[in-house]
């Protein structure tokens, strides 16, 4: 488990298409770079035998609610399909939920397409809970064409 660095770009890149389905996906280096200089986001990727299996994103949340207590958000959590329940996985959501702690996260938050039933139930395995909020997302396509 490690940071990812420039380097990881392609293999990011390769793990993103078997998320989704969308020829639009360019990870960029300078972008990798970048978000290393963040200390609200950590970009984490997992090697196995010398190769990115897996990676997942964390973003920290400004808020006011609760005194100085950032939430977090989680994305793109993906594996490559030939390690899919190895435990990497739970590996890699440890690892940020550690980040989260150190950083006196108040919950950490993540969404997950509705078809992804599989996901879903390892989700809940790691103790994320579908049953008390309700998740909305408004992509970039459906913004308003006056914004």
């Amino acid at each position: 488990m490690r940071r990812a660095v420039a380097d990881d770009a392609p293999h990011l890149e390769r793990l993103y298409r078997q998320l989704v389905d969308n020829p639009d996906i360019c990870v960029l280096p300078g972008r990798i770079e970048a978000l290393a200089d963040d200390p609200a986001t950590a970009l984490f990727v997992c090697d196995v035998d010398g190769q990115v299996r897996g990676t997942v994103l964390v973003s920290l949340c400004s808020d006011v609610m609760f005194r100085h207590q950032p939430f977090a958000v989680v994305e793109n959590l993906v594996l490559d399909e030939s390690v899919r329940g190895q435990g990497i996985g739970a590996l890699l959501l440890r690892h940020v939920e550690q980040f989260c702690a150190a950083h006196d996260c108040s919950k950490m938050m993540l969404l997950s397409s509705v078809t992804r039933v599989e996901a879903h139930r390892f989700f809940a395995g790691m103790g994320f809970r579908g049953d008390n909020k309700r998740g909305f997302v408004k992509y970039r396509r459906d913004f308003s064409p006056d914004i």
